[in-house]
């Protein structure tokens, strides 16, 4: 499934961000997003995942395929690793947890509570979640906070797998992560204040 950005615009507060955008993103294929901090990655991102309306265009063909990991890793303290990722594979009626384990390397942790974990330990679980989402399109904002460089080889490693199955993915990031991928630069695309819009500063 392709998924398509049309003549999009998307707002934070009422305040258009990004105006104007157009982009596809195709089976295989990944489109990593570039542009500085607070230029408006985040809410193309969370627009793209459905959690906001565009406030001008459309998104076609993303819908119920679209898996979307942000900065909170989606963790329930209580159950372990591999309790973890059963929980989520039960929601979306995928079933086997083994590979995610493996790709993120979390074996040797499956028995530990996820709330013991160490930040980046924590950040390997919650992107193993998307391996047992079983959706083609991943969405994702700043995956490779809390990684080492062995961890962001890690789910570099599981993008490609992911890319090699026909899936995609449209990535927030300022790391180069060695894909073969596609770059966006925001930047171009920011919307121009004008008088007539509400002040940030009283949002």
């Amino acid at each position: 499934m392709t998924l398509h950005a049309i003549d999009l615009s998307v707002s934070r507060g009422g305040v258009a961000v990004l105006e104007g955008l157009n982009f596809s993103l195709s089976p295989g294929t990944a489109l990593v997003l570039r542009g500085p901090n607070g230029s408006g990655k985040t809410t193309l991102l969370r627009t793209v995942a459905g959690l906001q309306p565009p406030l001008a265009g459309r998104v076609e063909g993303g819908g119920e395929e679209i898996a979307y990991a942000a900065h909170a890793d989606g963790l329930k303290a209580m159950l372990s690793v591999s309790e973890n990722l059963s929980f989520w594979a039960s929601v979306f009626g995928t079933g086997d947890i083994v590979a995610a384990l493996r790709a993120f390397d979390l074996e040797a942790l499956s028995d530990r509570l996820a709330g013991t974990l160490s930040a980046g330990q924590k950040r390997r679980l919650g992107l193993a979640r998307l391996m047992v989402t079983g959706r083609a399109i991943w969405v994702l904002d700043e995956p490779t906070v809390s990684l080492d460089a062995a961890s962001v080889e890690l789910f570099a490693a599981a993008v490609r797998t992911h890319l090699g199955q026909g899936g995609s993915a449209l990535i927030a990031t300022h790391i180069d992560l060695g894909l073969d991928t596609e770059l966006l630069d925001v930047t171009p695309f920011r919307a121009v204040w004008r008088a007539s819009d509400p002040d940030e500063a009283f949002l």
